[in-house]
């Protein structure tokens, strides 16, 4: 669906491309800045939704770094099912390595607590987080550490960059809010 087909089904654009672009470099100064000189940093992409965004932020990290992909589940449709399950598991063993784990966003918590908890019994010698949009009002999980995030939103259904309603509009190349009748 292209942007121009979808923007009549938007209630508003949130975070425009632009803006994206730059925060999302910004973040890889600051991912970057965090790590000792000749650290190498495993990301730890959270599928489908952190794809486009794992893809533009480790062109900003000016360090070496390998992908691995995890797969999670806990949603129906736009409402948190209170379970979490594990569709893919990493490739790659982590034992004494530095993980970065790039979220798309992060609404109540749930699945990157989870994924944080099962990843730390795998002995990494670091884990951080990168989201790329947070929710804190929507958050049941208080004790998450949110290493970089790219934008606080409001407690809103949004689309776009990656983000989906039913696997449509993950190629919108901003963040948007659905129309209520486009969803439930």
């Amino acid at each position: 669906m292209s942007a121009k087909i979808a923007e009549d089904k938007l209630a508003e654009i949130i975070i425009e491309q632009d803006e994206l672009q730059n925060r999302i470099e910004e973040m890889g100064r600051e991912i970057t800045d965090a790590y000792e000189p000749g650290t190498e940093l495993r990301l730890v992409c959270i599928l489908r939704g952190a794809v486009m965004f794992m893809a533009d932020l480790s062109q900003s990290i000016n360090m070496p770094v390998t992908f691995d992909f995890m797969e999670v589940s806990s949603y129906s449709g736009t409402e948190s099912t209170g379970t979490v399950r594990i569709i893919k598991d990493l490739e790659d063993a982590i034992s004494g390595e530095h993980v970065l784990i790039v979220e798309d966003i992060i609404d109540t918590g749930l699945t990157l607590r989870n994924v944080v908890d099962m990843l730390e019994t795998r002995k990494p010698a670091s884990i951080k987080v990168a989201t790329l949009l947070d929710k804190p009002e929507r958050r049941d999980y208080k004790h998450i550490d949110v290493d970089f995030n790219g934008f606080e939103i409001p407690d809103k259904f949004v689309v776009g960059y990656g983000l989906d309603y039913e696997e449509k509009y993950r190629n919108l190349p901003f963040i948007g809010v659905l129309e209520e009748g486009e969803y439930n």
